[in-house]
């Protein structure tokens, strides 16, 4: 389906099929919004503002409420403002959500960062590609080779397919600008405080826990859809399957591991391995088998498959949408 069609139309079919699909045509076709009012800026600041509250007011055990009040906040504040502006008139307010769910979509900066890491592989520069890497991966760069540079960045890309594109596009089917929102912040605070250290050791793990559980469903999705992506770009689909079969549980997360897995059999090349995080070695389970040597132009073939897969749910939302709308039901946003 071409999504320009849509977008000439108020980026929809109607109001009820256009909400979860002008967003992610938007971030596809035009520059990502200028970062100071991304939405996930502004739920960093307010997330920080909720830990400050809590350093402040709230025992350290206390502060394991902050996801859920962050969460609920975000809910709650797009709700209320969708709500008015539907008072003024409907398409206003579908208009308003097709902007707020656009905030929460990442797919042009996940591209453009894989992107800038494979144009300076591309150009040799190898001390530019690592410091690109180490823009968007928490582990050492400063000592890998190329295949280890294109490993590091195909993984990134692969694993934030979910949190930056399906995720927020799934919870935008299911309840719109507010559920996606709420989504974001979830996700914004395991980005900053899910971590295992004593600063954030309660904090952190409910934030990465409710991120998990957030993550589960869309992260299988996902696998599903990069399946769909390699058999539209007649990579080894079969393998992709295979490979999420067998080594997606390996992962250490319980969701990363399905997109990487299927990307690496989409590929045919082997994930995972050792990595080195401030100077402690540590082990990622393989993902994937090694049938060839990686090389800078598989993260071009990762970006194609992000694109590929998230086109493929963009089209499944629709028919979603269509077949409730014409069964005479509806979503929770609509």
């Amino acid at each position: 389906m071409d999504l320009a069609v849509l977008d000439r139309h108020g980026g929809s079919l109607d109001y009820y099929t256009g909400v979860p699909v002008g967003p992610m045509y938007r971030r596809s076709a035009l520059d990502s919004p200028p970062s100071d009012w991304h939405g996930k800026r502004h739920l960093g600041v307010g997330a920080c503002h909720s830990l400050a509250c809590a350093h402040r007011f709230g025992a350290e055990e206390s502060r394991a409420v902050v996801p859920d009040f962050d969460c609920g906040g975000s809910f709650a504040i797009t709700w209320g403002l969708v709500y008015v502006l539907g008072l003024i008139h409907p398409v206003i307010a579908a208009a308003a959500e097709v902007v707020l769910i656009a905030t929460t979509i990442a797919s042009k900066g996940l591209k453009d960062a894989g992107m800038e890491v494979y144009r300076h592989l591309k150009q040799q520069d190898w001390p530019a590609a690592r410091r690109s890497l180490g823009m968007i991966v928490g582990r050492d760069t400063g000592h890998l080779d190329e295949p280890e540079v294109v490993r590091g960045t195909v993984e990134t890309v692969a694993e934030n397919i979910v949190d930056a594109i399906v995720s927020p596009l799934f919870y935008a089917l299911i309840g719109g600008a507010p559920l996606a929102m709420a989504y974001r912040a979830v996700n914004t605070l395991d980005s900053m405080v899910g971590y295992k250290n004593d600063k954030y050791l309660h904090l952190g793990w409910a934030s990465a826990r409710l991120d998990d559980v957030a993550n589960w469903i869309p992260a299988r999705l996902t696998a599903i859809l990069l399946i769909v992506g390699a058999w539209v770009m007649k990579l080894d689909a079969k393998g992709a399957a295979r490979m999420v079969a067998r080594d997606a549980r390996l992962h250490p997360s319980p969701n990363s591991g399905f997109p990487e897995s299927a990307v690496a059999g989409a590929l045919g090349i082997r994930l995972g391995g050792h990595n080195v995080y401030h100077g402690v070695a540590s082990f990622r389970a393989y993902m994937g088998e090694a049938t060839r040597p990686m090389e800078a132009e598989d993260i071009v073939q990762t970006s194609r498959l992000m694109f590929w897969s998230a086109g493929a749910f963009v089209v499944l939302c629709v028919f979603i949408t269509l077949g409730v709308w014409l069964a005479g039901g509806t979503l929770l946003w609509s």
